[in-house]
């Protein structure tokens, strides 16, 4: 089956070397999905900001998008784009890490967005 490119990911941390661990992860088992991540502040400090998470979203050749944080003022920033996009965003309160892997995975596979989340269901933690 070919991959649902149809749906993309959007991955959201506070230190642009976790995102940059977790892409090389997920390109392992997700090479054809649409992958784009906001890491950090719009000038390289440990944090989240709005701008640089649009920039993710706004990156991102796929309409439907799949987002995936690490902390809650991540999740905080998310709610200030979510109306600055015209893009559909689904947040995930999961695991960060198995959450965003198994989403990719599944969407390689060609998986719809709701097969995948009753796979995520049982990794919510936030």
């Amino acid at each position: 089956m070919a991959a649902n490119t149809q749906t993309g990911m959007v991955l959201v941390s506070h230190v642009p070397e976790i995102v940059a661990g977790i892409s090389k992860l997920i390109r392992q088992v997700a090479p054809d999905i649409n992958l784009t991540t906001a890491g950090g502040t719009s000038d390289g400090d440990i944090g989240t900001d709005a701008t640089h998470i649009l920039q993710a979203i706004d990156d991102n050749h796929a309409d439907e998008l799949m987002v995936f944080y690490d902390l809650g003022s991540a999740k905080m920033n998310l709610d200030l784009v979510t109306d600055m996009t015209d893009k559909t965003l689904h947040r995930y309160d999961v695991a960060f890490v198995e959450g965003a892997y198994t989403a990719a995975a599944l969407l390689q596979a060609g998986d719809s967005r709701t097969e995948i989340e009753k796979q995520l269901a049982p990794l919510k933690i936030k």
